[in-house]
């Protein structure tokens, strides 16, 4: 057994060897120990390496995630209470056979709704996964037909199911890729991931029935296994009647959620009858691969201030600075670094030769920004006032003014005034000649009075 040990413990410390050179990560797997593997961040749905994803393998055991998801939509969507109870039928016990994994819950026992999850899931009993699913669709053929519906819907288009177990059949099929998108839907389930994520489950006993014991077979989860991954948060294994296992499994480490499949991997037998089961191995591989490899990195932030924009009489300042209205988080490989990319910045004032004039307020759009790398936009945003520029007093009077006169009712006044103003200057003036005019005919009254008075005189 500790031989056992020594040399899986030695093949996963060389693994991280060859996958950590700088190059692709196809050429890093390209003896990658398994017919089809694929391994994605969950945010971003990024793919960080895939091989042979859209070739089609037996579904087996892993149509349990399926199944699963559709219990857990029940739940959460309150069509059923998780702690109903479930009476078994013989009718889920139709088409099992004595080769299929089971936990012997025979009919007549009664088992909660959460319990014959974590049976099917953890447990890996058939026969609660048919009871599932005639809980929740009334015959199996029903919830055959809601899982190849939710497939589509997802866009599974290469995955089809045949009965809820997994029971090996050549028309229920899926690939890496699939597997990937299900997975990742599964994911946002909060009681999914509250059942996948465990390793060990005690259901509840009856006065007939002994509470049973289930642990899961994902060995990734198993603290006392040579494959043991401290990072790992989920998962389901799947063995094949051919003697290929699969595996889907997810991992969380500084803030990154991975999702690695693996399908059609071998067990490796060593000359001293020592195994390997690649499955684990390999995904084990790939999540380490993938977390020295990967980081995300922060290229924008909504405090870097990236241009001083001139602003136009304003007080205190005669420019503001243009920030991103929101920050820039990718996820890249290590060995890139942040000056590999470029910042394209248009301010649009400068950009239509039209000066920015105070007031400015934070938060006003003053122009965006393109983040580029080789030639490949990654980002497009707008670029903000990082904060206020006030419009100087003098001339904010003299704007109010400005803006004062040329409203039309300002207008209207203004040459209502000026008409009034020359109707009066006309009215003076004409005043002005009527009076003279009397006064020259007054005065010239006067002189003839006076000259002919001086006339009759010298008469």
């Amino acid at each position: 057994m500790l031989r056992k040990i020594a040399i899986v413990l030695i093949l996963v410390f060389l693994s991280q060897f060859y996958i950590n050179p700088p190059a692709s990560a196809l050429v890093q797997f390209r003896d990658l120990q398994a017919q089809a593997a694929i391994l994605a961040e969950k945010d971003s749905g990024t793919v960080l390496f895939e091989y042979n994803t859209h070739e089609r393998h037996p579904a087996d055991a892993l149509s349990k995630i399926m199944t699963l998801l559709l219990a857990s939509y029940a739940v959460e969507n309150d069509v059923i209470n998780d702690n109903e109870l479930i009476e078994m039928t013989e009718t889920a016990w139709l088409d099992i056979d004595e080769d299929m994994p089971t936990q012997d819950i025979l009919p007549g026992e009664e088992m909660t709704f959460i319990d014959l999850m974590y049976s099917a899931f953890l447990g890996n009993a058939s026969e609660a996964c048919n009871m599932l699913a005639l809980r929740i669709a009334g015959s199996v053929e029903a919830f055959v037909r809601m899982m190849n519906e939710k497939a589509v819907e997802l866009g599974c288009t290469s995955t089809q199911f045949v009965n809820p177990h997994g029971l090996y059949n050549e028309n229920q099929y899926t690939t890496a890729h699939d597997m990937l998108t299900l997975y990742t839907e599964a994911m946002k389930c909060v009681l999914f991931m509250e059942v996948a994520s465990t390793f060990r489950h005690v259901t509840e006993g009856t006065e007939e029935f002994e509470a049973r014991t289930l642990t899961s077979s994902n060995a990734l989860l198993n603290q006392s296994s040579v494959y043991y991954y401290r990072f790992c948060t989920s998962g389901i294994n799947s063995g094949t009647y051919e003697g290929a296992y699969s595996l889907v499994a997810s991992a969380e480490e500084e803030g990154m959620t991975l999702i690695s499949v693996i399908l059609g991997a071998e067990i490796t037998v060593f000359d001293d009858e020592s195994t390997d089961m690649r499955n684990f191995s390999e995904t084990q591989r790939l999540f380490l691969w993938g977390y020295s490899q990967f980081e995300w990195r922060e290229i924008l932030k909504t405090t870097d201030l990236l241009k001083k924009v001139p602003v136009l009489h304003g007080a205190g300042g005669d420019f503001v600075n243009a920030r991103p209205v929101e920050g820039l988080t990718l996820l890249l490989d290590k060995s890139i670094p942040n000056e590999a990319f470029e910042k394209v910045i248009t301010i649009y004032s400068i950009e239509n030769d039209e000066p920015l004039v105070a007031p400015v307020s934070a938060g006003d759009i003053l122009g965006e920004v393109v983040v580029m790398r080789d030639g490949v936009e990654y980002a497009r945003m707008k670029l903000v006032a990082n904060t206020n520029i006030d419009l100087n007093g003098f001339e904010y009077i003299r704007r109010q003014i400005v803006e004062m006169l040329t409203t039309a009712t300002a207008r209207y006044v203004i040459i209502t005034l000026i008409a009034l103003v020359l109707l009066y200057v006309a009215l003076v003036v004409r005043y002005n000649i009527v009076r003279a005019n009397r006064l020259r005919r007054i005065k010239n009254a006067k002189s003839d009075i006076i000259r002919q008075r001086h006339q009759n005189f010298r008469e």
